[in-house]
Order: structure tokens, then C-alpha cells, then sequence
């Protein structure tokens, strides 16, 4: 069904879609295998430097966590998975650089390659991970049950940093003098500007990248946004091709009510026969994903970007052939054979709770949607070029049917976590928020400067989390130009940190 797509993969995020659409669940694996190719080359590219030092490797290692930090009665623990990367650092002095996973597993790269890494090189600092709690290898056997899955949150997750800050300080005998810095980006994003928030004793200063802060039932300006960058000249995209795909959906949604199901099925590669009318909303999200992904993942994806996607609309002899291609390429380059439309499939695939110590935990982060975030991505506004039956209620309803929570419930939650956070006015400090205009999360994080030193970025033409990947020599102007204000930025609070070392952790 729809699809919610943040960032988690490896050293980049990924939030993705949270109704469950397979296209969605296929486009978040694969992205997260492309990004582990970028990070394994850019790393390797850089062994040797600096010059004749030794390469130190990096460390994994588990922490025991308490399962409840809010209730200490609770005597049931966790293993938490965390990488620690030695190489840079200046000891005993130098600055920690934490990097904060999200919703999926995390790997040795998440302290290996990546901005982060470039600027701990530069800053001679620590580098350090924590894998989130229940994805990857951070969770107990029983944790995706009904009863297991409920120590799953925001504020636990908070609780964990916290606790790993204590291990990683008596581990390395560090003082005050040494000044923590947090990264993440898409979820984790969010995570870093909270963990400032929330704790700034502990943490001096983040960085949080295409970070949505601001928790949203129904999230119809993903949507506007991905209707914006299919028609921006700028990455290849026009209103030709806007007008084509929203052409092409209309022509779907005409076969659907005259019932010529058959013809979709064959045009479109359906694994099985579609039935009214889940299917057909898991069919019609399954084909918005394809264009909802390639606009967030834009410039990933080999054969999946906005200026492709808009060339075949527009080549092709009709809307509906346009779509037909753009599916077409889209399977061969996933190595698709059919599409899985089934509506009991995904309610099957959600309600699975064997543990996957890789890839992206769908279970896992569809319950935090439900018991938190919301972000549900809707097509119930004119804006929107896809099916007007890809609805809010068609996804609420999953998060009574896989966990038995109600409407209610998640509307509730939705509104304590923004009040609890503070939304996209967190009134925090030394926080720098970077967003691309191209991602469509862009519409739920803070885009405008709030203070002195909780600093917005806004990248033109960029997609999510694109400031997070290894600086390249092909990085497009903007992008070069907010990894120097970001650089700028941490090498100053650096500065006033050591020149205030008792008060590194302070609020400003």
C-alpha cells in the first residue's frame, strides 16, 4: 500500500514505506545493498591516508541494556550491537563522533565511511555506533511478538544513547573535556536532534539530515513534493511528464472500475490474480512506489532517477505505455519476474516475527509508525498524481490488523510525540538540520533557521540524506557548498568547546 520512505541503511538512512508495498519493501533492500557497495569502495579508496599510519580495524561489541529504562523493576535485558572506530583519534582529548542507527542493521561501515568519517578524520576524533534497539542484531528472540515489540520507541532508544554515552566514557576514561557530537539522518536524524535535546549535558552538539521532527498522521505533502520533482527541469523532470504519470494513473483507475482486471494483471506482471479491493490498492501503491522511490532515492537507483522515469513517460506512445515501461525496467533491474499485489501477503509479511538480523526491520518500524510517527503517505489530495486509493484509512487499518492498535490510539500518538519533542520548533541548540528540496521528507523537518545555533541547510537539487554519503568530486555545487557550512559549523562549536572545556556539554 503506501509507502513511507525515511533513511536507515548502513552509514545512510532510509525511511520507506509504511503501508507495506512490496515495490516499497524491494526498493528499500536494494537501496540498502547499493549503499553498502558506495561505502565499501569509498572506504577502501581511502586506506593509507593519513600516510603511514597503520589501519586500525574496527571493533564490534555488544552492551546489555536494560529492556525498560523507565522501569527499573523490570529486571529483562537486551544485547545492543555498537562499532567503535579508533583510527582518528587524538588521545585522550580528542572529540567523540557518534553515529546513531535507525531502522534497519547497522555494519562496521557506519564508522567507516561517510561525512561523519571524513570530519572525524579532520578532527581527529572517536568514532562511534549504536545499532537501534530491536533491528539487526539489537534484539532478543522474542521481540517482534505482540508483548515483545513493546519496549520499541523513541524515548527507549534516547535512553539506550544515554547508556551507551556511560559505557563508552568509562570504557575510554573520558572526561567533559571530551566533546560528544551526534549524527543521523532520516529517523536517526531525528534521533540526533532529540538526543540534543533531551540530553545536553551529554551531547555538545548534532547534525541531523533529512530528519522529519515533525510527526504526521496523514502525510499528504509527500506526495506534493514528489508531484513538485517530477516536474522541476532541474533534475530532469518536467510537466510533461507530471501530466503523463498522472495521465497514466487515471487510465489504471478507469480499467479498475470497468473491471478489465485481466489486462492490468498481464500488462503489469502480477504475480497472482488481483481481488477486489485491497489488492487494488496494494496494485495501484505498488506502482506510485516506483515513482515515490525515485524521486527520495534520486541519483541511486542506476536505471531509477527522475530524469529517466520522466524520458520513458514522455518517449512512450501513451501515459499508460509510459507506465507500462517505467514497471517494466523497474522489475529488471530489481530482477523482478512478477509484482506481489496481495494484500494478505503483506498482512502476512508484517505479522511475521522471526528475527532478520539484516537488511530493514518492516515489522519493527511499521509498529513505530503506528505507536508514534504516523507518516503516512496519502493520495487523497489533488495534488497528488497517483490513485486516489492509496487513503489514510487503507493504511490505519494495518496497524489494527498486525498490531491492535486503533484509529484512536495512533492519532493520540501522533500528537504526544510532537509534543513531547516539540515538532519542527524543538527549541534546542548548536542542532544543524539538512534537508535537499528534492526529498519529499524535506516537508517534516526544520527549514528555516530557530536560533543562532539550530541551523537550517536546505539543498537544492539534492535528494534524502544525500549530504551523509562520501564526499565525491561529481557532488553538484549545492551539495559541495553545505558540506563546507556543515564542516564549518561543527569545526567552530569544536573550538568553543575547548576553550570552555567544563562547559562543553552545557546548553548554550
Amino acid at each position: 500500500m503506501a509507502r513511507l520512505v525515511l533513511c536507515v541503511l548502513l552509514v545512510v538512512p532510509l525511511l520507506g514505506g509504511c503501508d507495506g508495498a512490496w515495490n516499497q519493501r524491494q526498493l528499500r533492500k536494494r537501496i540498502h545493498q547499493l549503499r553498502e557497495i558506495q561505502y565499501f569502495k569509498s572506504f577502501y579508496s581511502r586506506l593509507g591516508v593519513p600516510k603511514g599510519a597503520p589501519y586500525v580495524p574496527a571493533v564490534e561489541g555488544y552492551i546489555t541494556q536494560p529492556l525498560d529504562h523507565f522501569n527499573r523493576r523490570n529486571n529483562a535485558t537486551y544485547k545492543q550491537r555498537y562499532w567503535i572506530n579508533e583510527e582518528f583519534w587524538q588521545r585522550p582529548g580528542g572529540p567523540v563522533f557518534l553515529y546513531i542507527g535507525g531502522e534497519a542493521a547497522e555494519s562496521e561501515f557506519s564508522v567507516l565511511s561517510g561525512e561523519h568519517v571524513e570530519l572525524a578524520q579532520k578532527h581527529r576524533s572517536l568514532l562511534v555506533s549504536l545499532e537501534h534497539r530491536y533491528y539487526g542484531a539489537s534484539i532478543n528472540q522474542d521481540g517482534l511478538t505482540l508483548e515483545g515489540i513493546r519496549f520499541l520507541s523513541s524515548q527507549q532508544a534516547l535512553a539506550d544513547l544515554a547508556s551507551f554515552h556511560m559505557f563508552i566514557s568509562q570504557k575510554y576514561n573520558l572526561t567533559r573535556n571530551n566533546t560528544w557530537i551526534c549524527f543521523g539522518g532520516s529517523y536517526p536524524g531525528s534521533l540526533s536532534a532529540w538526543f540534543r535535546l533531551k540530553f545536553p549535558h551529554l551531547v555538545y552538539a548534532a547534525v541531523a539530515s533529512s530528519a522529519p521532527v515533525r510527526a504526521e498522521l496523514n502525510f499528504i505533502d509527500y506526495n506534493k513534493v514528489v508531484a513538485d520533482s517530477l516536474s522541476d527541469p532541474v533534475i530532469g523532470g518536467s510537466e510533461k511528464c507530471l501530466d503523463k504519470v498522472k495521465d497514466s494513473f487515471r487510465v489504471v483507475e478507469s480499467l479498475l472500475k470497468v473491471g478489465n482486471i485481466t489486462q492490468l494483471e498481464k500488462d503489469f506482471f502480477s504475480c497472482a490474480s488481483l481481488h477486489p479491493p485491497d489488492d487494488y490498492t496494494e496494485f495501484v501503491s505498488n506502482l506510485a512506489d516506483i515513482f515515490m522511490g525515485a524521486v527520495q532515492y534520486n541519483n541511486e537507483m542506476p536505471s531509477s532517477d527522475v530524469r529517466k522515469i520522466c524520458q520513458q513517460m514522455i518517449s512512450a506512445g501513451s501515459a499508460y505505455e509510459g507506465l507500462i515501461s517505467v514497471n517494466a525496467i523497474y522489475m529488471e533491474s530489481m530482477g523482478l519476474k512478477c509484482v506481489e499485489n496481495s494484500h494478505e501477503k503483506t498482512l502476512s509479511d508484517l505479522r511475521k516475527t522471526e528475527l532478520d538480523p539484516v537488511g530493514v526491520g518492516e515489522r519493527q518500524w511499521y509498529y513505530q509508525t503506528c505507536t508514534e510517527f504516523g507518516y503516512y503517505q496519502t493520495c487523497e489530495h489533488a495534488s497528488c498524481p497517483f490513485s486516489p486509493r492509496i487513503t489514510l484509512q487503507s493504511q490505519l487499518e494495518l496497524c489494527t490488523k498486525v498490531f491492535q492498535i486503533t484509529t484512536e490510539s495512533v492519532f493520540q500518538a501522533v500528537q504526544f510525540t510532537n509534543e513531547f519533542y516539540g515538532a519542527d520548533h524543538p527549541k534546542s541548540s548548536r542542532i544543524i538540520f539538512v534537508n535537499g528540496d528534492v526529498d519529499p521528507w524535506h516537508a517534516l523537518s526544520v527549514l528555516k533557521n530557530q536560533s543562532h545555533s539550530e541551523i537550517a541547510i536546505f539543498i537544492n537539487g539534492t535528494a534524502h540524506c544525500a549530504n551523509m554519503a562520501p564526499s565525491h568530486a561529481t557532488d553538484p555545487p549545492s551539495l559541495q557548498k553545505a558540506r563546507e557550512e556543515i564542516a564549518m559549523k561543527i569545526g567552530e562549536w569544536l573550538k568553543s568547546a575547548r576553550e570552555e572545556p567544563f562547559l562543553g556539554s552545557a546548553l548554550s
